[in-house]
């Protein structure tokens, strides 16, 4: 199995392509250890204190003005793992639900979600392992992060729910001791960080976007063999046409047409005394309608490499500022318009 090395902040889009299709493993760049260890020493202390703190020492939602008690703060991050392990319909595949892992992997590595290293630890331990969550692949996202799906990936992290090992589902505690892997037990905010962020949107629009190039890669060659399997011309190809126009997409799509029909023995047979003024417009404006797609891809991939890049939890660790403060990143308004792009491409 491939194994990348990533800095939080700095995967790039072959990076989450490798994740996806070679189900490789990941581990986090050990220099981001101090940021991870210092966010979780904030976390501690908050737990331990007087002052609120959404998610560390309160309640959740309706209940926040509840204040948890010290002794009870795995009981509460416990709960809330279980009880939102409401997910419905068939499991993903398992190189979706390993890519989500991966993201949240990414999200944690941020320092600013608050959890110990020992959750980072196990995770990726997890990936290289092959101990997989199952993933319903239906349930709450996008509003308030991916809570249903999230928590399924948490709850084998605890020693609960199920997971696939060597092609086998099993309960979750069983795949761990069988990876010869320790369940955790989650410590304050933990819970609220694994459940709460993008990564199970974020990784199936990834998996929309990866489908979606390589079917335009292969249009392009179906385009292509089209051309010449009815003796067309070549001349739409030529990239001053493209140049013209300008945009990116056209302009490589006409290139790979170009280099797919270079040295075509049946382009040759009908080069000369061809009384054909144009081909059919279905034919001659490929590149137009092929490379079109792909530049949105190329928008939503920019949307969807900053979102894996991103911390997505709630409340976030801002070390600089000494703040522990509640925001909106969970909300996935930019990977629901990612995906509409996808759709439209």
């Amino acid at each position: 199995m491939t194994e990348l090395v990533v800095m939080p902040g700095a995967a790039r889009l072959d990076d989450l392509a490798a994740l996806y299709w070679e189900s490789a493993g990941l581990r986090l760049d050990p220099a981001c250890r101090p940021d991870i260890e210092e966010a979780a020493r904030r976390i501690a202390r908050a737990a331990a204190g007087n002052e609120a703190v959404y998610g560390v020492n309160t309640g959740f939602g309706k209940l926040a003005s509840v204040k948890i008690a010290p002794k009870d703060t795995a009981t509460l991050q416990r709960n809330l793992i279980l009880s939102h392990c409401c997910g419905v319909g068939e499991p993903v595949p398992v190189r979706m639900a390993r890519l989500m892992m991966a993201l949240k992997l990414l999200s944690l590595g941020r320092g600013a979600s608050g959890v110990r290293g020992e959750l980072i630890d196990l995770l990726e331990e997890m990936l290289a392992r092959g101990v997989t969550p199952v993933i319903p692949a239906q349930g709450s996202v996008g509003a308030s992060g991916d809570l249903a799906p999230l928590a399924h990936m948490a709850a084998v992290m605890m020693g609960a729910g199920e997971a696939e090992y060597e092609g086998r589902v099993m309960p979750g505690a069983e795949a761990l001791a069988a990876a010869g892997l320790v369940p955790v037990e989650l410590g304050a905010k933990e819970g609220l960080a694994l459940i709460n962020g993008t990564q199970f949107s974020t990784a199936f629009a990834l998996a929309g976007l990866f489908e979606a190039w390589r079917a335009a890669q292969n249009a392009l060659l179906i385009s292509a063999m089209s051309t010449d399997a009815i003796m067309g011309s070549t001349a739409p190809l030529q990239p001053e046409i493209h140049s013209l126009r300008g945009h990116r997409g056209q302009i490589e799509a006409a290139e790979a047409m170009s280099r797919v029909l270079d040295g075509s023995v049946i382009r040759e047979s009908h080069r000369e005394d061809d009384a054909r003024v144009q081909d059919p417009y279905c034919i001659r404006c490929q590149p137009q309608v092929t490379g079109a797609a792909m530049d949105v891809l190329r928008q939503a991939a920019q949307t969807l490499v900053t979102e894996a890049n991103a911390a997505t939890d709630n409340p976030l660790v801002l070390r600089d500022a000494d703040l522990i403060v509640s925001g909106g990143n969970f909300h996935a308004e930019p990977v629901g318009f990612a995906a509409d792009m996808i759709a439209l491409a």
